[in-house]
C-alpha cells in the first residue's frame, strides 16, 4: 500500500507541466546525442550541468535522467544504420543490426531495438520502485566504516567489470584517486598537490574532467575517422514493423536481456555496457540453429543486447539513489548534480525529498513512453541528422563546451584545464584505456578518504574496526572474493571472451 501511495505522489509530481516539459526535453536530447556518434550522455550531462543552477532540483534531475536513458535508445540507431555505435553499450547491437540494414531490414532492426528497450526500461523502473525502499532501510545501518568498505567494493567492481585490460582499468582508477587528492585537506586546512596554483586549492572540477576526457577526447578521436567510411542506408529503411517470425524469435531474447541487465546494472563499473556484451554472449549460447546466423543479421543479436543495456541503465539508479554511490560515470555526474542543488546523495533523499525521489522514478515511466513514441515514427529524421558533416557539427560542440566550462566559475583557467584533459582523453583513446573508471575513482576518492579518516577517528586509530563491524567486514570480503574469482584462469578467459568484439 505504501508503494502505491508513493507512486501516486511520484506521478503527481512528474505530471506537472514543468516536469513533463523537462522530461520531454531530456528524452529528445538524449535520443539526439545517442544518434550522433562521438557524443555520449556523459559529455552532454557534463555540458549541461552549469544550466541546472537556475532550475529546481526535481526538473533538473528528471531532465538529466531522460538524457541518460534516451541516449541508450538513440545509440542503437547509428549502430544499425551506419555501423557506428552512438553509445559504447551499442557496440554489440552493431554486429547484427548493421547486417540487417545491409539486407534491407533496417526498419525491423530499429523497431526490435525500440520495443525491446521500451519493455526493459519499464521493467527496470518497476524494480527501482519495488527495491529502492528496502535498500534505503539497509543504508541507514551504514556508518563511516561501512561506507568506506562499500566504496572499496565499488572500485574493485569497477576494475573487474571494466572492458579491456585489468591493468589499464586499475591504472585509470588509481589516476582518478590521485586527481581527487588535489584539494585542501579538510582537517589540517593545507593545500595538497596544488603546485602553488590558487585555482587548484579547491580541487579540479569533475565537470572539467568529464567534459575534457569524454567530450573533447571523443570528438578528437572521431575526427580521426575517415568520413568516406560512413554509409547511411536511407533508402533501405521501410516497413518499420517486424514480422511475426521476428516477434517469435525476439521476445525470449528481450526477456533474457531484461533480466540480465536488471541485475548487472546495479553493479559498479558500467553495468549497461557489461550487460549488452553478456547478453550477446548468452544469446549465442542459448539460441540453437537461428534462422539467420549470428553476425549475419540475427534479430536476437539486436533485441537481447538492447533490452539488456536499457534495463541496466534504469537499475543503475538504485545504488545512486539509495546509497549515494555512483555505479558508473553518468551516475557520478548525477551525484554531482544533486550536490550542486544542495542535496546530500544517500538514503536520506527518500525521507527528506520524497517528491524528488518518487517524482524521478515516475518520470522514467513517462520518459520511456515518450521515447517509444519518438523513436518509431521519427526514425527518418534521425537518419537525416546522421548526414550533418562532422566539420559543421564538432566546432559547434566545442564552442558549447567552452562556454559551459567557462560559466562554471567565470574563469578561463577551467577552459585550459578542459583542453589539457581533452588531450589526455585522446591519449587514453589511442592506448585503448577506458576512461570511465578514472571518473569513478575521482568522485569516490575524496569520499573514501573522508569516511576512512572519520572511521579511524571514531575507533581511535584501530584499523580492526573495518573487520569487527559485520557489514563492513562482509563488504571487504566480497571485494576480496571478487578479485580472487576474476583472477582464476577460467573466469579470466570468459571475461575476455565476453568483452571481445566480434566481426
Amino acid at each position: 500500500m505504501d508503494l502505491l501511495n508513493n507512486l501516486g505522489l511520484g506521478f503527481h509530481t512528474a505530471l506537472t507541466l514543468q516536469n513533463l516539459m523537462y522530461a520531454f526535453f531530456g528524452t529528445v536530447l538524449g535520443t539526439l546525442i545517442g544518434v550522433l556518434p562521438g557524443l555520449g550522455p556523459v559529455a552532454t550531462i557534463a555540458m549541461l550541468l552549469p544550466s541546472i543552477y537556475t532550475l529546481d532540483a526535481t526538473p533538473a534531475l528528471i531532465m538529466l535522467a531522460g538524457i541518460y536513458y534516451g541516449a541508450q535508445y538513440g545509440g542503437s540507431t547509428t549502430a544499425i544504420l551506419i555501423n557506428v555505435p552512438g553509445e559504447s553499450s551499442s557496440v554489440v547491437t552493431a554486429i547484427d543490426g548493421y547486417q540487417m540494414a545491409r539486407r534491407g531490414r533496417a526498419g525491423a532492426a530499429l523497431a526490435a531495438a525500440g520495443l525491446g528497450s521500451f519493455f526493459a526500461g519499464c521493467v527496470g523502473t518497476i524494480i527501482i520502485a519495488a527495491f529502492a525502499p528496502p535498500l534505503t532501510e539497509l543504508a541507514f545501518k551504514f556508518g563511516s566504516a561501512e561506507y568506506f568498505s562499500l566504496m572499496v567494493l565499488g572500485l574493485v567492481g569497477a576494475v573487474v567489470l571494466a572492458s579491456g585490460s585489468l591493468i589499464k582499468a586499475i591504472a585509470m582508477i588509481v589516476l582518478g584517486l590521485l586527481l581527487g587528492q588535489i584539494n585542501t585537506d579538510v582537517i589540517t586546512g593545507t593545500a595538497r598537490f596544488s603546485f602553488d596554483i590558487p585555482e587548484l586549492t579547491d580541487g579540479i572540477g569533475f565537470v572539467v574532467i568529464a567534459m575534457g576526457v569524454f567530450g573533447f577526447g571523443e570528438i578528437i578521436a572521431n575526427l580521426g575517422q575517415p568520413e568516406e567510411h560512413r554509409e547511411v542506408f536511407t533508402k533501405e529503411v521501410k516497413g518499420l514493423w517486424p514480422t511475426k517470425e521476428d516477434f517469435k524469435e525476439a521476445w525470449p531474447s528481450v526477456l533474457r536481456g531484461t533480466a540480465l541487465g536488471a541485475v548487472l546494472g546495479v553493479l559498479p563499473g558500467g553495468g549497461a555496457l557489461l550487460a549488452s556484451f553478456a547478453s550477446y554472449t548468452l544469446e549465442k549460447k542459448v539460441v540453437r540453429n537461428p534462422r539467420v546466423p549470428f553476425g549475419k543479421g540475427a534479430i536476437q543479436g539486436v533485441a537481447g543486447p538492447e533490452s539488456a543495456n536499457n534495463a541496466g541503465a534504469q537499475t543503475s539508479f538504485i545504488p545512486m539513489l539509495t546509497l549515494g554511490i555512483p555505479p558508473n560515470a553518468v551516475m557520478a555526474l548525477m551525484v554531482g548534480a544533486m550536490t550542486i542543488k544542495g542535496i546530500q546523495p544517500g538514503p536520506q533523499v527518500m525521507t527528506s525529498n520524497p517528491e524528488l525521489f518518487w517524482g524521478l522514478i515516475a518520470s522514467m515511466w513517462i520518459g520511456n513512453l515518450m521515447l517509444i513514441v519518438l523513436n518509431l515514427p521519427l526514425i527518418g529524421i534521425w537518419i537525416k541528422l546522421l548526414t550533418v558533416p562532422y566539420r559543421f557539427l564538432f566546432p559547434a560542440i566545442v564552442v558549447f563546451c567552452c562556454i559551459g566550462t567557462y560559466s562554471l566559475n567565470n574563469n578561463s583557467f577551467d577552459v585550459y584545464m578542459t583542453a589539457g584533459f581533452a588531450l589526455l582523453g585522446y591519449v587514453f583513446y589511442k592506448l585503448s584505456c577506458e576512461p570511465a573508471p578514472l571518473l569513478l575513482g575521482f568522485i569516490l576518492g575524496p569520499m573514501m578518504e573522508e569516511n576512512l579518516r572519520r572511521a579511524l577517528l571514531l575507533a581511535r586509530g584501530d584499523w580492526s574496526t573495518f573487520l569487527t563491524r559485520p557489514l563492513s567486514a562482509g563488504l571487504l570480503i566480497a571485494a576480496a572474493l571478487m578479485i580472487v574469482v576474476v583472477m582464476l584462469p577460467s573466469i579470466k578467459n570468459k571475461r575476455e571472451e565476453a568483452f571481445q568484439e566480434e566481426a
